[in-house]
């Protein structure tokens, strides 16, 4: 007998609005004293503390901005937006799957907007 498990669907987050929903799950283990949090999800909550340094609104504008440029689509945009590159080489890294290669003055569009979040 073989268990095939169903796709529901797919949304993308930034660590800020993860963090968020983190917080809850979390909330909701430490109430129920008889649950003890697995390894993985408390090392995802461990994860979002060190890395979401903006706040859920704060992160959907700059998911915002970076879709408003030509060659960012929205996986894309969420990518940058978590991983926050501060320079050319580290923002080629995230473009490195795609098909296309984007300009100097285009990483350096992109960079601008990272640097007002960061």
């Amino acid at each position: 007998m073989t268990i095939f498990k169903e796709k529901v669907g797919e949304e993308y987050l930034t660590l800020a609005e993860t963090k968020v929903i983190l917080e809850d799950i979390e909330a909701d283990r430490a109430a129920d004293e008889e649950r003890e949090m697995r390894y993985e999800l408390a090392r995802a909550i461990e994860h979002v503390n060190r890395f979401a340094l903006l706040d859920p609104a704060e992160a959907d504008e700059f998911v915002d901005q970076l879709v408003t440029l030509e060659k960012v689509d929205e996986p894309t945009a969420y990518k940058i937006a978590n991983l926050r590159p501060m320079d050319r080489d580290e923002l080629r890294a995230v473009f490195a799957q795609e098909r296309y290669s984007l300009s100097g003055d285009e990483l350096d569009e992109i960079i601008n907007i990272v640097k007002q979040y960061a």
